[in-house]
């Protein structure tokens, strides 16, 4: 059966977010693994070549296939980042109303910069994702 092409990896995330250009992307990767430290408890592990991941959990599905995923996270990519905190089990659009300026993809959350948004909001969304995530699969730590 095949894996997931993300995977855990030995990259330093701290290194990863010292190299990110321009400095206001690398100063907002400051900010967000400051926010996920302290929401989640959990220390950062590199997923692929940039992905920063707080937490894991281990699924199986109905089809058998299994394997092991981040539980929330984030990636400073070029044209905004990509927040990972939607497992897709809930509503959450009382708190995603107060966000501010994002846009929503499949699982996760495109924000331009974090000048855009409530980090109160985004700190409880990251709280609910995770509860929710863990009702279906336990997340662990990391």
């Amino acid at each position: 059966m095949a894996q997931n092409k993300t995977q855990p990896t030995d990259l330093s995330p701290g290194e990863f977010i010292a190299a990110i250009e321009p400095t206001s992307r690398r100063e907002d990767a400051l900010a967000l693994d400051r926010l996920f430290r302290a929401v989640t408890g959990f220390q950062p592990v590199m997923w692929g070549p940039s992905i920063i991941g707080y937490g894991q959990y281990h699924y199986v599905y109905d089809s058998g296939r299994q394997g092991d995923f981040l539980a929330t996270g984030f990636s400073p990519r070029k044209a905004r980042h990509s927040i990972y905190i939607m497992p897709g089990y809930a509503d959450f659009g009382d708190i995603l109303a107060r966000l501010g300026k994002h846009k929503m993809g499949k699982s996760c959350l495109y924000v331009n910069k974090l000048a855009d948004i409530d980090l109160e909001a985004l700190a409880e969304l990251i709280r609910a994702g995770l509860a929710d995530l863990n009702q279906k699969w336990p997340v662990q730590p990391t």
